[in-house]
């Protein structure tokens, strides 16, 4: 059974709406555009501002795939288009004006550019990659359902192909788990976690407690309470495991441990809150913040990784089978890394906007301000704003006593 989104708030109640909705309107007007002017398409693109061949239409197609950075950023217009169905979903309440459209809407169009830019296929490589889609447009149609909003088979489409796809990706070899890719030489984190929760979120508890039970025998660490990054077979045919903690590792795991239940996986799910707090925090540099955040893992595909960890966190803030102890921490960390994010901002510098209408640029390490990780004129990652987009959305499903 899913657990639904946490419910929309009023807007007047929370500072984190506003900044939430402000770091929408800026990632979507500084990276968001149609895929060669298509209507009814959309993609976040990679860079900003993009190189000047990227600017040619063509550029969108000749430039550097990243699939998964675009799955998370329809997450984010979901999270938004959420805040939007709070106030009744109207033209009025739409994150960027009545005049553009909603987030859901904005999210549709994306799941489109995504099929056309991935060769008319939803399917790749990866199995970590589908599945991250595969939550995103599971999350874009329940929205649509609450909306009434067109889409819906698509979205069943999607959801359809791509459990085909885990299905396969899920055997025994190595005593159970998923493969990361269809190389199959790899099981690990990023790719089982994920797909445990979308089993766990359309109808699979079994498939998706298998996979937990897995990873809590593979590659949990009892000593740190985090889980590591993956396992693989050697020459001699023993596993091996990769002992590298990554955060956003911890995301995912969490958010299935919470959709599954039961006294063993809502224990675990507490042993890694703590275990978060403890090792994968760092003081935080004014004026970026105070106290402790989250750490951050650079650019490239790491620069999604702390915000991906933020939303699943906020899962467990929100969740009233932990203990008020597990719910705090969860929540202070994640308002700490959100606030940081946003004290920490920089404005455009002049001749930067070219019109654009921009919160700023955030910073790729929420313990360090942006005009130190993007000083004006630096080339700005889709994956880092995306980061620092969703821990705002995360902050803002808070209650309002942890607010920034």
């Amino acid at each position: 059974m899913t657990r639904p989104d946490p419910a929309p708030a009023r807007q007047d109640l929370s500072p984190w709406h506003g900044r939430a909705t402000e770091a929408a309107r800026s990632v979507t007007a500084l990276h968001g555009r149609r895929l060669l002017f298509l209507p009814g398409t959309h993609l976040g693109a990679v860079q900003w501002p993009p190189p000047s061949w990227r600017r040619d239409p063509r550029g969108a197609l000749l430039g550097p795939w990243h699939y998964w950075w675009q799955a998370h950023y329809v997450d984010c217009l979901v999270d938004a288009g959420r805040r939007e169905l709070g106030h009744r979903a109207t033209p009025a309440a739409r994150y960027n004006g009545p005049d553009h459209p909603s987030a859901g809407r904005l999210a549709s169009r994306l799941v489109t550019g995504i099929w056309l830019r991935n060769a008319f296929t939803f399917v790749n490589n990866y199995y970590d990659d589908m599945a991250w889609l595969a939550l995103a447009t599971h999350r874009l149609d329940k929205l649509a359902e609450e909306t009434g909003a067109p889409g819906r088979r698509r979205n069943a489409h999607v959801r359809k192909s791509l459990t085909r796809q885990f299905e396969a990706a899920c055997t025994s070899d190595m005593g159970g788990g998923a493969f990361w890719s269809k190389a199959r030489d790899f099981k690990n984190t990023p790719a089982t976690a994920p797909i445990a929760l979308h089993f766990a979120r359309t109808g699979h508890p079994g498939k998706a407690q298998a996979l937990l039970d897995w990873l809590d025998a593979t590659l949990f660490d009892p000593d740190q309470g985090l889980y590591l990054d993956g396992a693989r077979l050697n020459p001699a045919g023993e596993v091996v495991v990769e002992r590298a903690v990554y955060t956003y590792n911890q995301g995912p795991v969490l958010g299935a441990l919470l959709e599954q239940g039961g006294e063993a996986n809502l224990a675990r799910a507490a042993v890694v809150v703590d275990a978060v707090d403890r090792l994968l925090t760092v003081p935080a540099t004014p004026p970026a913040g105070e106290g402790r955040v989250l750490r951050c893992e650079g650019t490239g595909d790491g620069g999604l990784f702390t915000g991906i960890l933020c939303r699943y966190l906020a899962l467990a803030a929100a969740d009233s089978r932990l203990s008020a102890h597990t719910r705090r921490t969860a929540a202070t960390l994640v308002a700490n890394t959100a606030a940081a994010f946003w004290d920490g901002r920089r404005p455009l510098a002049a001749g930067e906007a070219h019109g654009k209408h921009s919160a700023g640029i955030f910073s790729m390490h929420a313990a360090k301000p942006a005009r130190e990780t993007y000083p004006a004129g630096a080339v700005v990652e889709l994956s880092t704003q995306l980061q620092a987009w969703m821990a705002l959305e995360a902050a803002a499903t808070l209650p309002y006593s942890t607010g920034n």
